[in-house]
């Protein structure tokens, strides 16, 4: 059961991964206005994102471009930034939002300071590709929208979800599950929060080759004989805690990028992790699912596949170290 559970979720997630690291921020509509009709456009996309993703702003259709975009590399996303010019009455009741050729897997998040000084943040999505500009921020939208960009960035990284796939499997039972995922849980909050508001400050680069590390190892663990069982495989909720607290750093890069709403730091971080919660909640009950789906085949599939299946989420973990290694170290 576990093998065909392994190997049915270790291809799946292959497949969607596509080998590469996901960001871990979204992407960013940034408008300022200036009071006099005109706006400055600031327009940051991930180093690293889908090759199928050519996503690019929506601006009111009356705003027109001024001058020559600049272009520079900052905290690990690329910044176009150019002059519009919008006309009387200001952006209030205005649409904005994301689009082009591909998905929003991981959410944008559009921010617009307006010419009083008031800040207006709200989170675009697949099912929500547009936002109208309101005159204030109400704290329903803003709970809505950090919760929906938490669950979109944990369903949207193959590495966390690979890491809480290989959990599942190593746990085992319901209680043995239930202790292993909310050490995770524990370990991932704390950090997220720490984090998140400035206490700590580790860089991007170095917690992406952590966490591709923390995968490979689980996966090494996964792939040993369980005849004699080591520390790990006896009480893995320790093990779970310790690495949560560095996929949490991971989380929190995602926030700060985000940037917070004014007013309302302490429901935006709550929310979000809320969100975290809920998108690795949905991941682990289809994984239940489908294993009391495929327990139910009359055929029982080779023992070998295991294996395999164990092999191919060590070397996804293999790539993603090599690669983030490599990026760490320019």
């Amino acid at each position: 059961m576990v093998a065909r559970i392994a190997a049915a979720l270790a291809i799946g997630l292959a497949l969607a991964a596509t080998t590469l690291a996901h960001p871990l921020a979204p992407c960013v509509l940034e408008i300022r206005e200036s009071g006099d009709g005109r706006a400055e456009v600031g327009w940051k996309t991930p180093l690293v994102r889908a090759r199928d993703a050519d996503l690019e702003p929506v601006l009111p259709a009356r705003c027109r471009a001024l001058g020559v975009p600049s272009r520079s590399e900052e905290a690990g996303g690329t910044w176009t930034r150019w002059t519009v010019d919008c006309g009387p009455g200001g952006l209030v009741g205005q649409t904005l939002g994301v689009g082009g050729r591909g998905a929003l897997a991981l959410g944008a998040l559009v921010r617009v300071t307006l010419a009083d000084g008031r800040r207006v943040q709200g989170a675009v999505s697949p099912s929500h590709p547009t936002l109208v500009v309101p005159a204030r921020p109400r704290v329903l939208d803003v709970a809505r929208d950090y919760v929906r960009l938490g669950v979109a960035h944990i369903l949207a990284g193959p590495d966390h979800l690979l890491f809480v796939f290989g959990l599942v499997l190593l746990a085992g039972g319901t209680r043995r599950l239930l202790a292993t995922v909310s050490a995770f849980t524990l370990g991932h909050s704390v950090t997220l929060t720490i984090a998140a508001l400035g206490v700590v400050d580790v860089p991007s680069r170095a917690i992406e080759a952590g966490i591709a590390a923390s995968v490979l190892a689980l996966a090494a663990e996964l792939a040993r004989r369980p005849a004699a069982p080591t520390l790990m495989r006896r009480h893995p909720w320790p093990m779970a805690a310790l690495f949560g607290l560095l996929h949490g750093l991971g989380f929190a890069g995602a926030l700060r990028e985000a940037g917070w709403p004014a007013g309302e730091i302490p429901l935006a971080l709550l929310s979000f992790n809320v969100g975290i919660e809920l998108g690795q909640l949905l991941f682990v009950l289809a994984v239940l699912v489908l294993r009391a789906a495929l327990g139910r085949l009359p055929a029982r599939m080779p023992s070998w596949t295991r294996r395999v299946a164990v092999y191919g989420m060590g070397s996804l973990a293999g790539s993603w170290c090599i690669e983030r290694v490599i990026a760490l170290l320019r």
